[in-house]
């Protein structure tokens, strides 16, 4: 798991930045309804999405929340007064208390089925009835272009997907949210590259491998004999999904 709050300070440069945040808020956006109400958006990290949202609908009350105190500094200097620091599986709202919620790029961070229960229990929670969550799901499936770098990892192990979208939505159905839509987007400039893969391998991403495994080794001579080094291949495309409260 990544320390946030040390990734606060790079973590929009490294991930696509303006662009990336436009081409995921246009997407949200288009699956809630554009009435005046309030907006959660958890995990809401810098805020460079968030602040999309509520710029794109002014009569709407956005309200970002995360845990990592250097992602709410960052967060909360781009909407002073509308963040909150707050651990997504236990909520300081009351129920009820918006019209949508959203989580991008949050529940392929957690940990289990138990977490992922309880984000969602909160989630609808929260909403009123009728209200909308949209969510990211399949988020490592995502990477998976078709590329030279994934057919050198092809047989790494890896974790199971805390946000496949099956798993999502049969544990959001337990909740009282039904499947009302889905989208995807373009993950602006997160094509990977040799070089940046295997750098990313020994910080333990992609795969089950513990340190000092050896296999780390094999893996990275694999992606070291690729081409282009240090070109980018394509661009991810990630996967919303949205529910409904009943």
């Amino acid at each position: 798991m990544l320390d946030y709050d040390k990734e606060a300070r790079v973590y929009d440069a490294s991930r696509g930045g303006e662009q990336r945040a436009e081409a995921a808020a246009d997407a949200v956006l288009a699956l809630i309804p554009d009435r005046p109400g309030r907006l959660l958006d958890l995990g809401c990290g810098t805020g460079i999405v968030t602040r999309r949202l509520a710029a794109a609908r002014p009569a709407t009350r956005v309200t970002g929340t995360d845990l990592a105190p250097g992602m709410i500094h960052r967060a909360a200097a781009r909407l002073p007064g509308a963040i909150v620091r707050a651990d997504s599986r236990r909520l300081p709202f009351p129920d009820a208390a918006f019209d949508a919620v959203t989580s991008i790029w949050l529940l392929h961070l957690l940990t289990g089925p138990d977490d992922l229960a309880a984000v969602l229990a909160e989630c609808a929670r929260v909403l009123r009835p009728g209200g909308v969550y949209v969510t990211t799901v399949d988020k490592a499936a995502a990477h998976d272009v078709g590329s030279d770098i994934e057919a050198a990892l092809a047989d790494r192990p890896i974790r199971p997907a805390a946000d496949a979208a099956d798993l999502v939505t049969a544990q959001a159905a337990r909740h009282g949210l039904a499947l009302a839509g889905r989208s995807a987007f373009p993950g602006v400039g997160q094509g990977r590259s040799p070089r940046s893969t295997i750098a990313d391998l020994h910080r333990g991403w992609f795969s089950l491998l513990p340190p000092g495994d050896p296999r780390r080794e094999t893996y990275a001579a694999r992606l070291a004999a690729l081409p282009d080094q240090d070109r980018p291949r394509a661009d991810p495309t990630f996967s919303l999904r949205a529910f409904r409260k009943h």
